[in-house]
């Protein structure tokens, strides 16, 4: 299986567009949220994506929510967004989680999701899944650009307890581009340009 993993587009059509083109490559498409920038224009980054025939999966970002993702991906039944539930492509169980974990410090606008819901929601993830979440684990390609670790307690504790074979993260712009090997996980945050992974 080829999957073209993918993050943190806001809204910025362009790279949209060139990940669209390469779908044709890849047997899956994931993107791991941040869609839309601050709440707004999230069709932008959803429209080249609607018209594709390849299996995608999204997850939320916290620059919207996955009700606001999921009308944004409405009639496209290629899409499946996850929060917090799995999906079956190939023979392959993909597991979703959106927004930012923990809670950000960028008020109202941003979805943000509490380590305990997140750990709630994440007790639901298959053992060995193809795991999506905007946040990356705690310790693990979540450095800002002012050095801060910024990940997320209840994604460290699955990869843990559930031994995904993959985890694609976004939401650490710093990171963007970078993988790193957890035990028997790959996580990647793969960016808005673009990783592949196969299997």
């Amino acid at each position: 299986m080829r999957i073209l993993l993918f993050s943190d587009l806001h809204a910025d059509g362009e790279a949209a567009r060139a990940l669209a083109a390469r779908a044709h490559e890849f047997d899956v498409l994931v993107g791991a949220g941040d869609f839309a920038n601050a709440r707004r224009r999230i069709e932008v980054a959803i429209a080249p994506f609607r018209s594709l025939r390849v299996p995608i999966v999204f997850v939320a970002g916290n620059n919207e929510t996955p009700d606001e993702l999921r009308k944004a991906c409405e009639g496209a039944a290629h899409i499946r967004v996850l929060h917090g539930e799995e999906c079956h492509i190939n023979g392959e169980a993909f597991f979703g989680l959106g927004g930012a974990v923990p809670i950000t410090p960028f008020g109202s606008w941003s979805f943000d999701v509490e380590e305990d819901e997140a750990a709630r929601l994440l007790e639901k993830c298959p053992v060995g899944a193809i795991l999506v979440s905007h946040s990356p684990p705690l310790g693990v390609l979540d450095q800002s650009s002012a050095g801060k670790s910024l990940g997320s307690k209840s994604v460290a504790r699955c990869i843990a307890d559930k031994k995904p074979k993959l985890l694609v993260c976004g939401h650490i712009h710093a990171s963007s581009g970078r993988s790193q090997r957890v035990g028997q996980t790959l996580v990647v945050n793969a960016g808005p340009g673009g990783m592949e992974w196969r299997e």
